[in-house]
């Protein structure tokens, strides 16, 4: 964006690609680690996943975005040096669908100092299961 608010085509057309990018990432990977699938697709093929590191790996939504969002980072990205920054920036915007869109039963208080409130009262275990979805990771907000 320049001083007289003008924003150069080409920025625009990077946020738009990435915007796009972030929410076929999320889609892609819901599908992938949530859904059933069209025809039971998806379920078929978990079941062929097993329990391997492809099982695994398509039961954690926070896992499969990160693979997810590699090839849209190709798409998005003008310079392969941009790659990389763009591929975990994608990965993170679909994380941030994801705890956005989750049952908030699943993702427990997300008022901080309500949270904290209640940790200060419960046992360490409950303290580490607060306020984030079954498969999230750990988060600097969340006590260990």
């Amino acid at each position: 964006m320049t001083s007289a608010g003008y924003t150069a085509p080409m920025e625009d057309a990077f946020a738009a690609r990435f915007g796009l990018a972030v929410l076929a990432t999320w889609r892609v990977t819901h599908l992938l680690a949530e859904e059933d699938g069209p025809a039971d697709a998806v379920v078929r093929l978990r079941a062929r996943a097993g329990d391997g590191w492809v099982g695994e790996l398509m039961d954690c939504f926070y896992c499969l975005s990160a693979w997810t969002a590699a090839p849209f980072a190709l798409t998005v990205a003008r310079r392969p040096r941009e790659a990389p920054l763009t591929w975990l920036a994608l990965s993170g915007g679909a994380c941030l669908l994801e705890r956005a869109t989750c049952d908030p039963d699943e993702r427990g208080v997300t008022d901080v100092l309500w949270e904290e409130a209640q940790v200060a009262g419960a046992g360490e275990a409950d303290a580490r299961e607060s306020g984030r979805c079954a498969d999230a990771p750990p988060s600097a907000a969340t006590p260990r």
